[in-house]
């Protein structure tokens, strides 16, 4: 066995790190020659290009265009050796293949690394198919898959390294596919500014999500701090290093709750070789579908509506159009108005004479066709076969007016007039209630999109190859159904059905399921993210039962009681000394409502403490002391959390339960909760 002692393994450590010092010397010149070259030969096309003919000029141009690709790939090929510089590997796996007498060590990293001249693999790529020897596999024996089929042998030794700065800081030998000891210390560090890869402890059941190539779609439902997050970027990861040249990141897009989440999972594929995919929110979606017909409410502004006054009407508005069971009353609509919506009359123009049966008929047998583009199809076809008595065709004055009249016909003459139809006809016109005119609620966004792809049709963004949906259970189903119109193609869906900040509207795993028939399903019920003191706690706040948290110990949260609002206040200044003395990197003070975090914000600032609002306008995640809301919280992460106001007054609904629950989720190492008062029904007594 090669490396066998810590000693020989520091030795082999020295070695690659002198090895990538070269390749990074060597890679560099031939940058900085690329770039040379580059500039020598724009500056001779500018300088020649009257006497250069076009052949000449477009062999030159391809000349260019070839060097600034090389240019670039060398530029990428020098940051992936950069970051193997920081950490060459963390993970080692000695294989003995079947029949063999030896056994082959596999040194696993975040990108692969060989030697230039007889490209002897050093390094192995986390995602090569050799990697899953090291995630899936105790010691003894195991297989791998490889392009010319399944590779079996025997595990003799398995190793994990927490190498930084080209220094290794540990060696463990391992048995299992993560060993605690590894994974403990990971989940004991401080937070950081952004989400980190998590290449070095992907779990088992994680790496079966992230190398699953066959489904079309895949719903990751996971509890809170199980990871499904960072498992569906990996997942990204590993699609476009094993679709390399068809797919990229340009034809990737995910949607996001919001610019704050997008900037903290802003490091995560650059980390891992791959350049960011696209990203846009549900709201720059609608606008594309309806700013020609009105303004409409947001999600957020739906939730912070919600939070400031409990309307029961508002509330069964939101629940009647979350259900399943209403996008199938829109088809049925659709229907009906395939067979009534048409007003057909007898039409006499000029010469030419046109039963509103032939009318009728014509409009039935392009149903498939949305409706404004189906109103000028029948007017052409029935243009195209009616005569006059002497049998002359129409003239183009005539077919101008049969055109316009059979247009006239449909009884709904625009988008917002055939969705208000649509609850006259289910006897429901309560349901439907703009905010102002031309202004309507957030839960009538998607049904009248949905409405639009009958009426005027939706086109597919074609170019998306792969849709990534986080936060799954914040959709109604008739999303979905948008969303399915929308993007054809394979998609990754993840969420929390215990993590909706609106449970008026949220979707269970089953009502996505039932719009998503064919997708595949799996459920990461361990959670990494906190202690099991700190998991225990929002148990009792709100139980999830599948949830399994790991065992790693920590201190007691604190519900602590206060005399007065003052007094609160200055706990709130205490806790926010305390982290600033303390070891943590980042501090959330996670109120319910937006009033609530300015007041705590204003607070901090009159004394000078170093604070960060969070707020529907931020772009951008910085650690330290964040104040901002459950809502805005979500699919972040703090050291330390405080959660203030606990009372009964501020914690009392369905809706509340889920915020206050949100709220002490996010803390990995301390939660304290405070409130003067009577305190919430919802904490532990």
């Amino acid at each position: 066995m090669i490396n066998r002692t810590e000693t020989q393994e520091s030795m082999f450590l020295k070695e690659i790190t002198n090895k990538l010092r070269q390749a990074v010397e060597e890679i560099s010149q031939q940058v900085s020659v690329s770039y040379k070259e580059i500039v020598d030969a724009k500056k001779y096309v500018w300088s020649n290009i009257g006497q250069l003919d076009p052949a000449e000029r477009a062999a030159n141009r391809m000349d260019i265009g070839l060097r600034i690709d090389a240019g670039e790939k060398a530029k990428d090929k020098l940051r992936k050796l950069g970051k193997l510089l920081e950490s060459p590997y963390f993970g080692r796996v000695d294989f003995k293949l079947n029949g063999e007498e030896d056994d082959e060590p596999f040194y696993i990293g975040i990108h692969a690394f060989s030697e230039e001249e007889d490209q002897t693999n050093l390094i192995y790529d986390w995602r090569s198919p050799v990697a899953t020897l090291f995630y899936d596999f105790e010691r003894g024996p195991a297989y791998f898959e490889a392009p010319d089929g399944k590779v079996e042998g025997l595990i003799a030794l398995k190793r994990q390294y927490k190498i930084r700065n080209g220094s290794m800081e540990y060696m463990i030998e391992s048995s299992m596919n993560i060993h605690d000891d590894v994974l403990q210390k990971e989940l004991s560090a401080t937070s950081d500014e952004k989400m980190k890869n998590i290449v070095a402890t992907i779990q088992k059941e994680q790496n079966a999500v992230i190398r699953n190539e066959t489904s079309h779609e895949l719903i990751i439902q996971g509890v809170a701090g199980s990871g499904k997050t960072s498992v569906a970027l990996h997942r990204i990861a590993f699609l476009l290093y094993k679709q390399k040249g068809v797919l990229t990141s340009r034809n990737i897009l995910i949607l996001s709750p919001n610019k704050v989440f997008s900037d903290y999972i802003s490091n995560v594929l650059p980390e891992l070789g791959e350049e960011n995919m696209l990203e846009t929110g549900v709201q720059e979606l609608a606008s594309a579908e309806l700013d020609r017909y009105c303004r409409f409410q947001t999600f957020d502004e739906q939730v912070v509506d919600l939070i400031q006054r409990d309307d029961p009407q508002v509330k069964e508005r939101i629940a009647y159009k979350s259900r399943v069971e209403f996008v199938a009353e829109l088809d049925e609509f659709i229907e009906f108005s395939d067979l009534n919506g048409l007003v057909a009359a007898d039409l006499q123009i000029q010469s030419f004479f046109i039963p509103k049966e032939l009318i009728r008929t014509r409009f039935y047998d392009l149903r498939r066709m949305p409706v404004k583009a189906r109103s000028g199809k029948v007017a052409d076809l029935i243009i195209a076969e009616i005569k006059g008595p002497d049998g002359e065709k129409p003239s183009a004055s005539a077919a101008r007016s049969i055109r316009s009249a059979i247009q006239k016909m449909y009884r709904h003459p625009n988008l917002l007039a055939l969705y208000k139809a649509f609850y006259a006809y289910m006897g429901k016109p309560e349901l439907f209630k703009p905010l102002r005119p031309k202004t309507i609620e957030y839960s009538d966004v998607f049904p009248l999109i949905y409405l639009k792809h009958y009426y005027e049709g939706l086109t597919p963004y074609e170019f998306v190859k792969h849709l990534v949906v986080d936060e799954m259970q914040d959709y109604t189903p008739v999303q979905y159904a948008v969303l399915s119109i929308l993007f054809t193609c394979k998609k990754t869906i993840l969420g929390d059905a215990g993590q909706s900040v609106n449970p008026y509207s949220s979707t269970s795993l089953e009502k996505i399921k039932s719009m998503l028939p064919a997708a595949d399903t799996v459920q990461l019920n361990q959670s990494y993210r906190s202690t099991l003191e700190i998991t225990e706690f929002a148990r009792t706040i709100k139980n999830n039962p599948d949830l399994i948290p790991v065992k790693r110990h920590g201190e007691e949260p604190h519900i602590e009681p206060c005399d007065g609002d003052s007094e609160e206040m200055d706990r709130i200044h205490q806790h926010t000394d305390n982290f600033l003395r303390s070891k943590y990197r980042s501090l959330g003070i996670i109120c319910k409502s937006s009033a609530q975090v300015d007041r705590v914000y204003r607070y901090l600032q009159n004394r000078d403490i170093p604070a960060n609002r969070l707020d529907f306008n931020s772009q951008h995640y910085h650690e330290g002391i964040v104040v901002t809301t459950a809502h805005l919280a979500k699919g972040l992460e703090f050291d330390s959390v405080l959660v203030p106001f606990a009372t009964h007054n501020n914690y009392r609904n369905e809706m509340d339960q889920s915020l206050l629950y949100i709220a002490c989720t996010r803390a990995m190492h301390q939660l304290a909760v405070t409130y003067a008062g009577t305190p919430s029904r919802f904490l532990p007594a």
